[in-house]
């Protein structure tokens, strides 16, 4: 998936995030959604009147609203590997680019919480000597997810070796 190879203009070439972890949080997003929506609107139906029950469709627009950002948020994600560090990018209105010299990591690590694992997602924990520069790449296939910790790992302890 990511080869880490640069582009004739120089420039990283980008590794997005699957789809997976789109699918998976819009499906939160749905069901949070869904449940507020009936938590309002029933209530409020049976207390104070079906007029009232209209409340709930706040919770619907919210939903609308949320899948939009969720997309546009997913796509912002991307991570490219160059020959010293590791680039993660990402952010809508706030963009935020981290860079990992690979000399630095102390510990990469894979996570898989069981919505992940349902999903087939995991996700990569890179952890620094500044716990401020740690950095994370989720929503991962698991496959990319190891070769990206077992590459990191690699090239990390070259690196800390001076060779």
């Amino acid at each position: 998936m990511g080869t880490g190879t640069k582009r004739e203009t120089g420039e990283p070439e980008w590794v997005g995030l699957p789809g997976g972890l789109l699918t998976l949080r819009r499906l939160l997003l749905v069901i949070w959604t869904v449940l507020l929506t009936v938590a309002t609107a029933v209530p409020l139906g049976l207390l104070a009147g079906p007029g009232w029950a209209l409340f709930g469709v706040f919770w619907l627009v919210l939903l609308a609203w949320g899948w939009v950002m969720l997309g546009r948020n997913w796509r912002s994600w991307r991570y490219a590997e160059r020959a010293d560090d590791l680039l993660i990018s990402r952010g809508v209105l706030w963009r935020e680019q981290t860079v990992v010299p690979y000399g630095r990591m102390q510990l990469v690590e894979v996570t898989s919480g069981p919505l992940e694992r349902r999903f087939g997602l995991a996700s990569v924990q890179l952890h620094t000597a500044a716990a401020a520069s740690d950095a994370r790449i989720p929503g991962l296939v698991p496959e990319e997810a190891e070769r990206l910790r077992d590459r990191l790992t690699a090239l990390g302890e070259a690196r800390s070796a001076g060779l």
